[in-house]
């Protein structure tokens, strides 16, 4: 059975090495006994899938993707051009917009993670009140919330575009959902989020909170959640998940020095029925002592690692899968 190559994105400025915030990645899979190849980010973005993979070997076979993250439409049109040239993505487009977007998995997960509502949106425009009405109606029409899109929040502008202190305040929710879509301009994913906000443990003992949330800029790799609140960023473990099975657990990237310790007892039978290959799963401890929650699951190929963990497990379950 032929091993899996992995893809990564290419450096820009030398298109024959890969980029250099997957470098050691790299190099690490080759010390591990495995291949890459190398794609150009930026023609898959622009919509030149065919252009972008033409450093990808004919008949490559089986493949996994490792790099920024990719709108789900791009997604699939870079499973295309590789299959044309007889390689396969093993995470395909609808397993890879089933985990990168909060409406494909929230369905799994639903009662084990924040209570959210979404309002699709294939423009630009702020969704008008009655649609935010409506929204925050059926997360209860009261009580604190985040704003984001299917894939990220504006975790950076917290108070401007980002949390919501209160629901029934529909002028406040307005314009801090007018101001995120402001912000994220032609990068809105799908369409806006409303997500119930939630106190998690914090890294000194008291209360965080998460917002379920992903970096604001679109060419990052995604750090899939964000915490904040007036105790600090909640501690947070992030878990990569292959065929069912946990094979890394570590910190957020955001705080990659902290000791985790997750109980994935329930998480572990949602990942299974969810049924995509590689994904991730961002969990937090509710500051009341009640359990772990899942904050954000995210595909497993433009998840980011935290800086100073050791992938090895990680890349050799890849390369046997």
């Amino acid at each position: 059975m032929p091993v899996p190559a992995i893809i990564f994105p290419a450096d820009p400025l030398n298109p024959r090495r890969p980029d250099p915030h997957f470098a050691w990645e790299a190099r690490l899979l080759r010390e591990l006994g495995g291949d890459h190849h190398l794609v150009d980010h930026d023609a898959l973005l622009s919509g030149r899938a065919e252009e972008a993979v033409r450093r990808v070997p004919q008949d490559s076979g089986p493949l996994w993707y490792r790099g920024w993250m990719l709108p789900c439409a791009r997604y699939a049109e870079f499973a295309a051009a590789l299959a044309a040239r007889g390689g396969n993505l093993l995470t395909s487009p609808p397993g890879y917009a089933a985990a990168h977007e909060l409406p494909g998995w929230y369905g799994v997960f639903e009662g084990a993670t924040p209570a959210s509502a979404w309002i699709p949106s294939d423009g630009t425009a702020a969704p008008g009140p009655q649609e935010l009405a409506a929204a925050a109606a059926r997360l209860g029409g009261s009580g604190p919330a985040i704003v984001k899109d299917y894939v990220k929040s504006r975790k950076h502008e917290w108070h401007e575009a980002c949390f919501v202190p209160e629901l029934a305040d529909l002028a406040a929710v307005g314009r801090v959902v007018e101001r995120f879509v402001e912000l994220q301009g032609e990068f809105l994913a799908g369409g806006v989020v409303l997500r119930r906000y939630e106190e998690f443990e914090g890294a000194g003992g008291g209360a965080g909170a998460a917002d379920a949330s992903g970096a604001p800029d679109a060419s990052d790799a995604s750090d899939a959640s964000d915490a904040q609140g007036a105790g600090g960023r909640a501690v947070e473990a992030r878990v990569w998940w292959l065929d069912g099975r946990p094979v890394l657990v570590g910190p957020h990237p955001d705080a990659p020095h902290r000791t985790v310790d997750p109980d994935l007892t329930e998480v572990r039978a949602l990942v299974r029925t969810l049924g995509c290959r590689f994904v991730t799963t961002d969990l937090a401890s509710r500051a009341d002592g009640s359990g772990w929650r899942v904050v954000e699951v995210g595909d497993g190929q433009v998840s980011e690692l935290p800086h100073g963990i050791d992938p090895s497990g990680l890349l050799s379950s890849l390369i046997a899968a």
